[in-house]
């Protein structure tokens, strides 16, 4: 199976989803955004601190579900 260099692959037409730590909205909060990427199961994954302006994370969807169980199960949250 060949690899796929998924920081070639472009962003689909969809908006990113957006996952927001709190509720309290304004300039404060900050969120983590995923979007699909066309040709594949995955996703670019960005958040919206200035810092990270321009910066992203591309996973695949595998990756990705295992990153979220993963992380749930260290912070001892149930699914």
């Amino acid at each position: 199976m060949a690899k796929t260099n998924l920081y070639e692959l472009p962003a689909a037409g969809a908006p990113a989803r957006k996952w927001c730590g709190s509720s309290l909205g304004g300039d404060n909060e900050t969120c983590v955004t995923t979007t699909r990427l066309t040709g594949m199961d995955a996703f670019a994954v960005t958040d919206s601190k200035p810092e990270g302006t321009g910066h992203e994370l591309r996973m695949t969807g595998s990756e990705l579900d295992t990153f979220a169980v993963d992380r749930a199960r260290a912070r001892g949250l149930t699914l």
